[in-house]
């Protein structure tokens, strides 16, 4: 019988029910691992736990706007009761909001972004912390490289901003948490595909007047001359989650196929 490392733990992951969220939560199941799938769109969700239960699995939903800091207490808290513990974290969910030019965002859009991106990594790491304390773990963002190296996505000041600003966040926080043993990592995925596009809100007539023409290779994925896949971060999410990464924290981790280097 082949060992699953990650057995007895148990694993929260934000923006469950697709994309990224989906393929880590799987991943991590396929491991052993308890999972929490908190997500807005409960419906989603209940595909992802019918299949980890599926594999002989466990999962719970709870159905959660992660913006909401008593939504998203009272859902970390549940998670805990029903399993006892709580090990890792993916702070997944985000959105990539308004792209516009800066004079053309409003201060409203500009909110929303921040807040389901930034904001949101704050909460989740905040309400787990008390959970984890005790034993110890390991604590997962996902960022992105706009914002931390590349500053080429046009009209998404709001959403560089806020995954410049996970960036920052996590290695505040990898120090401060060392002490009770909780690593806190972030990934930076170049392009994937997700269905983040669903939450993206282009202005496409007020774009022409800020783009500035850059011209690349064939494709933009130097590597593979394909986006990567939600499998392809949910292996690195395994590694961060697992005792492989003991001695890694704050640290940003770029998955982009070499996109970034361009």
């Amino acid at each position: 019988m082949v060992e699953k490392l990650l057995s007895e733990k148990v694993a929260i992951i934000t923006g469950a029910s697709s994309g990224i969220g989906r393929a880590a939560a799987i991943r991590l199941a396929k491991e052993g691992a308890k999972i929490g799938l908190i997500d807005l769109k409960e419906k989603n969700a209940e595909s992802v736990k019918q299949e980890i239960e599926s594999m002989g699995g466990e999962a719970i939903i709870t159905d959660t706007d992660v913006s909401d800091p008593h939504r998203l207490k009272t859902s970390i808290d549940e998670i805990v009761a029903e399993w006892g513990q709580l090990d890792i974290v993916l702070a997944n969910a985000g959105i990539n909001g308004k792209v516009a030019p800066i004079e053309d965002i409003t201060p409203e859009e500009w909110d929303q972004t921040l807040t389901t991106n930034l904001k949101s990594t704050f909460l989740t790491t905040k309400y787990s912390v008390p959970h984890m304390k005790k034993k110890g773990g390991s604590i997962i963002i996902t960022s992105s490289i706009n914002g931390n190296r590349t500053f080429s996505g046009f009209g998404m000041s709001a959403y560089s901003s806020s995954k410049a600003g996970q960036m920052a966040f996590g290695k505040m926080a990898a120090l401060e948490l060392s002490t009770y043993h909780i690593r806190v990592n972030i990934i930076c995925p170049g392009a994937i595909k997700t269905n983040i596009g669903e939450n993206t809100f282009p202005e496409q007539d007020n774009l022409e007047k800020i783009k500035i023409p850059v011209n690349y290779p064939e494709g933009s994925q130097p590597l593979e001359h394909r986006p990567g896949t939600p499998d392809q971060v949910a292996d690195l999410v395994y590694f961060l989650a697992s005792d492989s990464s003991s001695h890694i924290t704050g640290t940003e981790l770029y998955i982009d196929g070499a996109e970034s280097l361009l």
